[in-house]
């Protein structure tokens, strides 16, 4: 391999593991949070710390998406390789996509006023 595309892998690589960084991080601040928490049994602690984990996840599997990306397309882009990153990314975008909907309660494109509305709280009224 030339010395560019070894770079270029090394740097994918980097992005993948703080990807994974991030989730085990993610997880493991927010469990501290929850379990710390005067009252880690009430709804209201259990509901942020689902939220929080799926914030966590929800960043990690974006630098995943990149560093799969960019070691698929830069460094070995045969169909084969590309129709797997194509799956992959999909079946990734839709669990960010479903943690989104159950982070935020609401489809990512209705906004504030939609969920005002609906009689949901807006995010200022959620803090």
């Amino acid at each position: 391999m030339s010395p560019i595309i070894e770079i270029i892998d090394t740097i994918a690589l980097i992005i993948e593991l703080l990807g994974v960084a991030v989730i085990v991080g993610g997880f493991a601040i927010t469990s501290w949070r929850f379990f710390h928490h005067r009252m880690f049994h009430e709804q209201r602690a259990f509901m942020h710390y689902r939220h929080g984990i799926a914030r966590a996840l929800i960043l990690g599997l974006d630098f995943l998406i990149a560093g799969d990306v960019i070691k698929t397309v830069i460094i070995a882009n045969t169909g084969q390789q590309v129709a797997t990153l194509g799956i992959i990314v999909l079946i990734r975008a839709f669990l960010a996509f479903t943690l989104h909907v159950e982070v935020e309660g609401h489809w990512p494109w209705q906004d504030s006023r939609y969920r005002r509305a609906a009689g949901g709280k807006t995010d200022d009224e959620n803090d």
